[in-house]
């Protein structure tokens, strides 16, 4: 497995900009759970998934309005 933290930027203090619902959103559409923290958010993917995951998540974020997505991942 491979957990990989996000943030999309730019940040806004309060309820998630739809930047931000919308990445999750499709990424729950490809069966993926997600935690939406204060500072960024959280998923678990197999490795399998993991390069779908990543694009989706890059793309669908730029897509509605990130200027900068931070990307940080790690085997467990």
């Amino acid at each position: 497995m491979v957990k990989v933290e996000f943030t999309i930027e730019p940040f806004v203090d309060g309820d998630p900009p739809v930047r931000v619902t919308a990445t999750v959103e499709a990424l729950e559409r490809l069966g993926i759970a997600v935690e939406i923290g204060p500072f960024g958010s959280i998923f678990m993917v197999s490795e399998d998934l993991i390069g779908e995951a990543m694009a989706t998540l890059v793309r669908v974020a730029y897509a509605n309005g990130a200027t900068h997505v931070v990307l940080n991942t790690e085997t467990v």
